[in-house]
């Protein structure tokens, strides 16, 4: 059966609002519950960025969820920081972690000073942080010289397990070649042909362990409500790559999507004041195979869509399945 559970945008929302959404969301029947790390919004009117390795420590004491994280090793972060991150965390709440890895966006890397580099050597760049976050994680002490650079490295405060490191991916190509390294799959929706053959992709591959798919939804009683949100929180986050990944900062966001129509929005944000109808989107997307999905409310008021999903959509989705 498909996890459903809550996704926390640091962007939007400031820490401790997230912190009552993720305990409510648990009340209403989430089963899990997932975070994003930037440094910067995608807009300034989403207004926030908190630190979400802080958040997520506070999150999982506060609930009983599983918990995953969006992470881009390599600039911003050195790998030996997130792997010892990830294992503290893991040796706090045993099981109930996982991260995800992939190759970041200027707008949260540009911040070290360093040139932004090409796809092709941020992928080898990840590629090298993969293995120095495992080595660590087994315990062993690391020196690495290459992309990233590390020296006689030891976590040692670490879980009896490593928690998973899964792959983020956006394309067929990218979720291919995931499978040589990756725990498991994520990645946001898309057309349905498109995240079937991503999943073909990974699995034909040789890919192992869970597919998660991150869902962006807006929400409210009417139709014409659901849609202004989705135009004022989500307009500067509906352009496909390169322009996400090279843009680096709101203000350029904001400028570049001031005249987004909202049918452009709705190709990346389920929008709709009919709750059937998300429940229905959500079904076809648990079909295809998905082990969990992660519910984004793209609105900055959370409590209403809880409710409500929790009331609603929820029952369904477990009913159907």
């Amino acid at each position: 059966m498909t996890v459903f559970g809550w996704h926390a945008s640091h962007e939007q929302i400031a820490p401790t609002a997230l912190l009552d959404a993720v305990v409510r969301a648990e009340q209403v029947g989430f089963d899990a519950a997932m975070s994003s790390d930037h440094f910067s919004p995608w807009s300034e009117r989403q207004g926030q960025s908190a630190f979400a390795w802080t958040w997520l420590g506070a999150a999982m004491q506060a609930t009983s969820l599983p918990f995953g994280v969006v992470n881009a090793p390599g600039q911003r972060y050195h790998p030996a920081i997130i792997a010892q991150a990830i294992g503290t965390l893991g040796a706090m709440f045993p099981g109930r972690f996982w991260a995800a890895l992939g190759t970041g966006e200027a707008s949260n890397e540009h911040i070290t000073g360093d040139d932004w580099p090409r796809k092709e050597v941020r992928n080898a760049r990840l590629r090298e942080c993969v293995d120095v976050i495992r080595a660590l994680l087994r315990g062993e002490e690391v020196s690495h010289d290459g992309l990233v650079r590390v020296d006689r490295a030891r976590v040692w405060t670490r879980p009896p397990e490593p928690p998973p490191l899964v792959g983020a991916a956006v394309s067929v190509a990218t979720a291919r070649w995931c499978a040589e390294w990756a725990d498991g799959l994520i990645t946001v929706n898309a057309p349905v042909p498109h995240l079937r053959e991503m999943i073909d992709a990974y699995r034909e591959a040789g890919g192992r362990g869970r597919l998660h798919l991150q869902v962006h939804v807006s929400w409210a009683p009417e139709e014409e409500t659901a849609e202004a949100i989705a135009l004022d929180q989500w307009r500067s986050n509906v352009f496909p790559p390169p322009a996400c990944w090279d843009i680096d900062t709101a203000e350029t966001f904001d400028a570049v999507s001031a005249h987004v129509p909202i049918e452009q929005v709705r190709q990346s944000v389920q929008v709709s004041g009919d709750l059937a109808r998300h429940a229905a989107l959500l079904a076809e997307f648990a079909d295809l195979g998905f082990d969990e999905i992660a519910i984004h409310h793209v609105g900055q008021e959370q409590a209403a869509f809880l409710d409500a999903f929790g009331d609603k959509v929820l029952p369904q989705l477990r009913s159907a399945a």
